[in-house]
C-alpha cells in the first residue's frame, strides 16, 4: 500500500517539490528598472515585514503570522499585475550571540550563521515567495558599510531651525559646529549593566534588573553619542498625519515625543548666583508654587547641598542609581526625597521655598527639575502631604470639586497680577510678565529625549570615528572617517568578556584601536536599532557598491503618490514605537540631504495580534508552551500551518493556538484535493471523473461569482479568516455534485494559491491547466451572477410552517398562491377541508387558512 494514504492529501511529497520548483526557477525574483524581464508597464507594491532577529531557538508559531499575511499580498498583487517587492533579511546584530560568544568561546559571526540558515530553511519550509536575491544580513560588511555612511552623513548634517530640515554642517555659521551635530558625545547618566558590560535601554530594564539575564543595573554617567532625534519632534508629530497606519500606533508616537506648551520658569538659589530652570505646563499655578523638586543627579545638587544634608542626599543618590527611568516614573509608588537643606525664591511673590530632591523627577525630562504645587498637581500633593509641605490653592474650579487636588482649569485665585482671570488667560498674561521682568518664557517642551546611541559591546557596527590629540594633550576631538575607509570591520578578539572598567569590549583591541600615532579609533558600538533603520531601502537594491541605494531603484520602488514609500509594513506592537521612530528620523535626514525621494519610509502600517500558547498564556520555554512550526507542517502541511495561522481570527486580533484548530483546517484541504483526485485500488491518486468540462449550473455561477467578490475583498482588507470562510462554503456547494464543472476549478485555484500555494499548484498541474498558476491573471466577478431573482417562501397551514419553496422575486401574489396550494405537502395536509383564507406576505410567506 503507498505511503500516501497515511496522510489525508500528500502534502508531505507536493510541498517540497514546488518549494524546489520555485527556488530553481526564481519565480520570485524581482528586477529592478533596467533589468532583464523588467516591466515598467506595470505598477509598483512594496509588501514588508520586520526583519526578524535569527535566535538560536529559532521561529515559533507566532512568528510566521505577519510573513504569511504579507505572502498572501504579494502572491495577490502579482496576480494582479503588480510588480511586487517582497523581501527577506536579517536584524542579526544583538546582545544574545555575543552573550553565547562569551559563555562559549565561538564568534558571533559563526553562531549569527548558523541561527540564520537555521531561520531561513523554516521560512523556506513555510512556503513564503520571497526575493531571496536580495536578502541582507546587517552583520555583512557589505551591509553595514552603508550603515555607518548613514551615521557619517547624520554626524555631518546639524538641524537648521529657521528652514526646519537637516543640513550640511559646513552651512552652520556659528563657531563650534559640535554644538549643533545632529550626532554628538555627551556625559549622560545611563542603565549600566556591569555583568553584561553594556548600557542598557530603558525597555531592555525591568525591575531594576537587565531583560537579558536578569543582572542588576545601576545608573551612572558616562560618555556616549546621542543623536539629535528631539530636533524633529514637531515633524515626527505632524507628518503622521499622511500615514495609513492605526489610529493607536499614531497616538502611542505622539505621547512618547510627549509635546506639551508652557513656560520656563527661573527660580533664583538663595544665597547663591545661580538659578533653577523649570518648565511647567501650568504658569497660572505659580503663585501656589511652594516647593522645588531637583532630580537627584542634576549637576546642581553638589552646589546647593548642605553639610548637615550631605549624608542623607548621599545615601539617596546611591539607592536612586538603581532604579531605571520608567521605575522612578511610576505613578503608583510611594512618593521618597530628601530636603537638600537649600532654598529658592519663587519670582511671583517672592517667597522663600525648599528645594528637595526626589527620583520621580527625571534628569532626561524638561530640565530635570519641577516647581511643586501641591494644590493641583496629584504627585506633588502627595509628595507634600508626606513630607508636610505648605498647600496653597490658586485654582478655582467651576464646579463643585473641591479645589484642593484640583487639576483642571478654572480660575485664578490667592495670585495677585491674574486673580479673577480664566485658566486660559492666566497663562498668557504670567508668561508675559515673566518674560519682562527676564525670569521666564513661552516655551515648548517634548518628553522624547535625544537618542542615546552607544553600546559597550563588540557584536556591533563600530563608528567610523577617531579621537586625535589636541595640541595641549590633555584633550581629544572627534573626527569622522573618509567614506573611502568604510567599512569598519569589528577586530577578531579572543575574549568577549565585558571589561568591568565601563571600557567596551574593543578596547582590548590594541593595535586595531591604534589609528596613528595621535589618532584612536572609537571603541563604543552602534545599537542594534541601526541597522534597521533603512534596511527597507537597501532592500530595494541590495548589491549596489556605490550607493546604499540607487536613486532608480529608490524612486520606483519608494514611489508614488502618498509620503511613504513601503505600500505595506506588517510586525509586532512590541516595535510600535521606538524602531518606527527611529527609523522616521533616519528617513527625514536622508530626504532632507536629497538622497531619498519620499519625506517617510512606511506608508501603511499594519500590526498582527500576539499568538498564544494553547494555555492562553504567551509562548515562552519557561511555560513550556512554545509550538514548533517544523512539527505542525510534519502533521499537517505547510498549507495548512498557513492557512490556519490565517483563520484563527482577525489579524490584528490576540488568539490562543489549538491544534484542534489545525485539524479542521487540513481537514478542509483534504476536501478541496478530493473534490478533484480520487483514489484508484492501487492506492494512486488520480484525477477524478467527475471533473469534466461542463458549464455551471446556476446556483454554481452564482457561488462562484460570490467567491471571488468575497475573497478579492477580503484580501485587500487584510480579513483573511473570512476569505477562508468563504472558500470553505464554494467546496461544501460542490462536494455534492455529481459533475465538477473544470472552469470553476480553474478560477478557484487560482483564489486559493496565495493561501495554500503548493496544493493548488499541484492540482493546476494535474488539471493540465495552461502555464504556471503563479502567473495567471487574478479573476473577476460579474455582478450579474449575484442579482438575487430568487426569494425562499414559507408556507404556512394554519400559522404552523408547514414547507418552504424557491419562488421568482416578481412572482404576483396569485402565482405565491397557486403554488403553494400546488405543493405536495401542503395538498396532503388540506385534503377534504375548506381553504377559508390565504395570507400572503409577498417575498416572505404564505399562509393558508382551513
Amino acid at each position: 500500500m503507498s505511503s500516501e494514504r497515511r496522510k489525508p492529501y500528500p502534502f508531505d511529497q507536493i510541498e517540497p517539490k514546488w518549494q524546489a520548483i520555485w527556488d530553481e526557477r526564481q519565480i520570485f525574483q524581482t528586477p529592478n528598472s533596467g533589468e532583464k524581464n523588467f516591466d515598467s508597464r506595470k505598477p509598483k507594491f512594496y509588501v514588508l515585514d520586520m526583519f526578524p532577529y535569527p535566535s538560536g531557538a529559532g521561529l515559533h508559531v507566532g512568528h510566521p503570522e505577519g510573513y504569511t499575511a504579507t505572502d498572501i499580498i504579494a502572491r495577490y498583487k502579482r496576480m494582479r499585475g503588480f510588480n511586487v517587492l517582497h523581501p527577506m533579511g536579517w536584524d542579526a546584530f544583538g546582545l544574545p550571540a555575543e552573550q553565547y560568544a562569551i559563555k562559549s568561546g565561538q564568534h558571533p559571526a559563526v553562531t549569527t550563521r548558523e541561527n540564520v540558515a537555521k531561520f531561513k530553511s523554516q521560512l523556506k519550509r513555510i512556503g513564503f515567495s520571497y526575493d531571496w536575491k536580495r536578502e541582507i544580513n546587517t552583520t555583512d560588511p557589505g551591509y553595514f558599510k552603508w550603515t555607518q555612511w548613514i551615521f557619517l552623513q547624520i554626524y555631518n548634517s546639524w538641524f537648521n531651525p529657521k528652514t526646519n530640515k537637516a543640513e550640511l554642517i559646513k552651512t552652520y555659521r556659528g563657531k563650534n559646529p559640535d554644538e549643533v551635530r545632529l550626532a554628538y558625545v555627551a556625559d549622560v547618566p545611563v542603565n549600566w549593566c556591569p555583568e553584561l558590560g553594556t548600557v542598557l535601554a530603558n525597555e531592555e530594564v525591568v525591575d531594576g534588573k537587565s531583560e537579558v539575564g536578569g543582572f542588576p543595573v545601576v545608573r551612572r554617567p558616562m560618555r556616549q553619542w546621542m543623536l539629535r532625534i528631539t530636533a524633529f519632534a514637531e515633524r515626527l508629530i505632524n507628518e503622521l498625519e499622511g500615514l495609513d497606519w492605526p489610529e493607536g500606533i499614531k497616538l502611542l508616537q505622539r505621547n512618547w515625543i510627549g509635546r506639551s506648551e508652557g513656560a520656563e520658569i527661573d527660580f533664583k538659589i538663595e544665597n547663591q548666583d545661580a538659578k533653577i530652570r523649570v518648565f511647567t505646563t501650568r504658569p497660572d499655578t505659580l503663585y501656589g508654587g511652594t516647593f522645588l523638586v531637583l532630580a537627584p543627579e542634576h549637576s546642581l545638587v553638589d552646589l546647593i547641598v548642605t553639610e548637615e544634608q550631605w549624608p542623607a542626599v548621599r545615601a539617596y543618590r546611591e539607592k536612586t542609581a538603581r532604579k531605571s527611568d520608567l521605575e522612578r516614573a511610576e505613578l503608583t509608588k510611594e512618593k521618597t526625597g530628601v530636603f537638600t537643606g537649600a532654598y529658592a525664591v519663587n519670582p511671583a511673590n517672592s517667597k522663600k521655598i525648599p528645594i528637595w530632591i526626589a527620583d520621580y523627577v527625571l534628569l532626561g525630562y524638561g530640565t530635570g527639575a519641577i516647581g511643586g504645587v501641591p494644590a493641583h498637581d496629584e504627585r506633588d500633593l502627595e509628595f507634600a502631604k508626606k513630607f508636610d509641605l505648605p498647600i496653597v490653592e490658586v485654582v478655582q474650579p467651576t464646579g463643585k470639586e473641591p479645589a484642593i487636588g484640583f487639576t483642571g482649569e478654572g480660575i485664578a485665585i490667592n495670585s495677585p497680577i491674574i486673580n479673577g482671570l480664566t485658566s486660559a488667560q492666566a497663562k498668557r498674561k504670567i508668561a508675559a510678565w515673566l518674560e519682562e521682568r527676564g525670569q521666564g518664557k513661552r516655551a515648548i517642551n517634548y518628553k522624547l529625549r535625544d537618542w542615546l546611541f552607544s553600546r559597550q559591546r563588540y557584536w556591533g557596527e563600530p563608528f567610523p570615528i577617531v579621537w586625535e590629540s589636541e595640541p595641549d594633550g590633555q584633550h581629544r576631538k572627534h573626527r569622522a572617517l573618509d567614506q573611502t575607509e568604510l567599512p569598519v570591520v569589528p577586530p577578531p578578539l579572543e575574549d568577549y568578556k565585558p571589561t568591568g572598567t565601563g571600557e567596551p569590549p574593543l578596547a582590548k583591541a590594541k593595535d586595531w584601536i591604534r589609528y596613528s600615532k595621535k589618532a584612536a579609533r572609537e571603541t563604543n558600538v552602534m545599537p542594534q536599532w541601526a541597522g534597521s533603520c533603512w534596511y527597507y531601502l537597501r532592500f530595494c537594491d541590495p548589491w549596489n557598491d556605490k550607493r546604499f541605494v540607487g536613486e532608480k531603484a529608490e524612486k520606483y520602488w519608494m514611489g508614488g503618490p502618498k509620503p511613504g514609500g513601503v505600500d505595506l509594513y506588517v510586525g509586532g506592537t512590541e516595535h510600535a514605537v521606538l524602531h518606527l521612530l527611529y527609523a522616521r528620523f533616519w528617513h527625514k535626514v536622508l530626504f532632507d540631504l536629497g538622497y531619498v525621494s519620499k519625506p517617510e519610509p512606511f506608508q501603511r502600517l499594519v500590526n498582527q495580534g500576539i499568538i498564544l500558547g494553547e494555555d492562553n498564556q504567551k509562548m515562552s520555554k519557561s511555560r513550556g508552551n512554545i509550538v514548533n512550526p517544523d512539527d505542525v507542517i510534519e502533521q499537517y502541511g505547510a498549507d495548512a500551518f498557513r492557512c490556519y495561522e490565517m483563520f484563527m481570527g482577525p489579524l490584528e486580533q490576540m488568539k490562543p493556538w489549538s491544534m484542534r484548530g489545525v485539524e479542521g483546517i487540513a481537514r478542509f484541504l483534504a476536501r478541496v484535493w478530493r473534490l478533484m483526485m480520487s483514489e484508484n485500488q492501487a492506492g494512486k491518486w488520480e484525477l477524478s471523473s467527475a471533473v469534466q468540462d461542463v458549464d455551471l449550473t446556476k446556483a454554481q455561477q452564482k457561488i462562484l461569482h460570490a467567491t471571488i467578490k468575497k475573497v478579492t475583498g477580503d484580501i485587500e482588507s487584510l480579513s483573511f479568516n473570512t476569505a477562508i470562510s468563504q472558500m470553505m462554503i464554494f467546496v461544501n456547494a460542490f462536494t455534492t455534485a455529481e459533475l465538477i464543472p473544470l472552469s470553476a476549478m480553474q478560477t478557484f485555484l487560482i483564489l486559493l494559491n496565495p493561501f495554500a500555494p503548493h496544493l493548488s499548484s499541484e492540482l493546476w498541474e494535474n488539471l493540465k491547466l495552461p502555464g504556471q498558476i503563479t502567473e495567471q491573471p487574478w479573476p473577476g466577478y460579474d455582478e450579474k451572477f449575484l442579482i438575487e431573482d430568487e426569494v425562499e417562501i414559507v408556507i404556512q397551514v394554519n400559522g404552523k410552517v408547514r414547507d418552504r419553496m424557491n419562488m421568482s422575486i416578481q412572482a404576483s401574489e396569485e402565482e405565491l398562491k397557486a403554488a403553494a396550494l400546488a405543493n405536495p405537502k401542503i395538498q396532503q395536509l388540506i385534503a377534504g377541508k375548506i381553504v377559508q383564507k390565504t395570507v400572503i406576505v409577498p417575498k416572505k410567506l404564505v399562509n393558508i387558512v382551513v
